[in-house]
């Protein structure tokens, strides 16, 4: 090969790099962090409970947006952002995807979006509308702050591809056993339960670990999650329940660290007892010390190698429900299910076709050589998190509430035990009648929601596991 064709051929190799985003010099990770409070400001309605009548009334401790920006050695770029929200809704989902896309050219495959579910946070547009009697003076104050948070999140992501520095990445996997499953275990028994040994139920103790750390070791970020609601506190207070308080403590232990928290599929798990600020700090740092047990075993390194996967699968809706049979279930003093009925009623009679699926996100990462990471939007039952762990291998993490939290997403054992008439009362997770809570348009989803998602995370598997 001739000199001149040597460099011709180093020329296009560079150009070819540079138009893939590949900073020059850069063979490790780049990592980026950012924080913005996002506790309200005006008086606004809080999510989580039914019950829920009144607006927010004080602050236990701030709510949190937190993102980790990060950039492999191939200049490949994704986020993870995680929140202190009962959930993300649909529109603010596709904003924000939107305008990242706008900005940063980031693909949804790109943007992992978590919330907490922390029941002690504000509605959010268009979410949980027919759950409360909701006054109309307060749907403007919901959408300013929705607005306001789609702003929020957007430059957030921002300041942290800012920040952008070389950085060490090491994952492990820790253990906390609070977490009960609320559908087989009343909730007035479990001390007792727990004293015998007698805890029922599939649960996933599991405590995934995302270190992040500047090239001197110097702890810059942890990302943890864990498969159990965020329902220890109802009362009217914006807090981050026990999540709120692992991060608080993690933080403190680590001066100038940045601690981020992703719900797992604990749809149907609960922190039991509860109800009391300090059971939720004690779960809290429960937590945090499984976390911290994690980094004192020192994590195992991560290579800097990021595929990221992204699709919708349409999840298939129940049979429709008819006008008679609304007409019938919104008669009577307003609830959540008269509210529903009443407004899908209302969308009959003006003409309107109600959707028979929707677009579920499922999305992968692969991190490294085989760290996997799935997340699921909705609020997502246990099971998922162990099938796929049993398919995939166990440094598989599994996360739900992830980008768009639609409604409750049950497995086929779910749903088939919540076919009635039901063999028990099943407390605090319904397959079969969750639905009037988020407003979908069906009492229940079809028989095939599991085989569905899981037809689609083995596919984006297969193509962040591809060569």
């Amino acid at each position: 090969m001739s000199f001149r064709l040597v460099l011709l051929v180093a020329a296009l190799a560079a150009l070819f790099s540079a138009g893939r985003g590949a900073p020059a010099g850069n063979a490790g990770w780049q990592a980026g962090l950012a924080t913005a409070d996002i506790t309200p400001q005006a008086a606004q309605w809080m999510s989580g409970y039914g019950g829920r009548n009144r607006p927010a009334e004080g602050t236990l401790h701030p709510l949190f947006a937190k993102v980790l920006a990060l950039e492999d050695a191939a200049g490949h770029r994704a986020v993870v952002v995680t929140t202190d929200l009962l959930g993300i809704p649909q529109t603010i989902y596709d904003r924000v995807c939107a305008e990242l896309k706008q900005r940063h050219g980031l693909g949804r495959d790109q943007i992992m979006l978590h919330a907490s579910h922390s029941h002690c946070t504000p509605v959010l547009r268009g979410a949980l509308y027919d759950a409360y009697p909701l006054p109309e003076a307060q749907k403007p104050v919901i959408e300013a702050y929705s607005l306001e948070l789609e702003k929020t999140l957007v430059d957030t992501v921002g300041r942290a591809f800012a920040a952008l520095a070389p950085a060490q990445l090491a994952a492990g996997q820790g253990t906390t056993g609070f977490a009960v499953n609320r559908r087989n275990n009343p909730e007035a028994q479990v001390p007792e339960l727990r004293r015998k040994l007698e805890l029922k139920g599939p649960v996933d103790h599991s405590v995934p670990v995302l270190a992040v750390s500047a090239p001197d070791g110097t702890l810059k970020a942890v990302v943890f999650g864990y498969a159990c609601h965020n329902t220890t506190l109802n009362f009217y207070q914006w807090a981050g329940d026990y999540a709120g308080f692992a991060q608080i403590a993690l933080q403190r232990s680590h001066p100038g660290a940045t601690a981020m928290f992703f719900s797992g599929c604990g749809a149907d798990q609960n922190p039991l007892p509860r109800r009391e600020v300090h059971q939720a700090e004690r779960y809290g740092n429960l937590l945090a010390a499984a976390v911290e047990e994690v980094l004192l075993q020192a994590p195992a390194p991560i290579p800097p190698r990021l595929r990221t996967a992204h699709a919708f699968a349409p999840l298939n809706l129940g049979p429709t429900p008819t006008k008679e049979e609304l007409a019938r279930l919104a008669q009577g003093t307003p609830t959540t299910l008269t509210r529903w009925a009443g407004r899908l009623l209302a969308e009959l009679e003006a003409g309107k076709t109600l959707p028979r699926s929707y677009p579920y996100p499922v999305q992968v990462w692969r991190l490294g050589a085989d760290r996997l990471w799935i997340a699921l939007g909705g609020e997502v039952v246990v099971d998922y998190a162990l099938r796929f762990k049993r398919e995939f291998g166990p440094s598989t993490w599994v996360a739900g509430y992830a980008n768009d939290v639609m409604a409750y997403i049950p497995s086929a054992r779910v749903l088939a035990e919540d076919r009635p008439p039901r063999t028990n009362g099943r407390p605090g997770y319904e397959g079969n009648t969750s639905m009037y809570v988020y407003g979908q348009p069906a009492h229940t989803w079809a028989d095939d929601i599991e085989e569905t998602i899981a037809t689609h995370v083995h596919r984006l598997v297969g193509e962040v596991r591809a060569p």
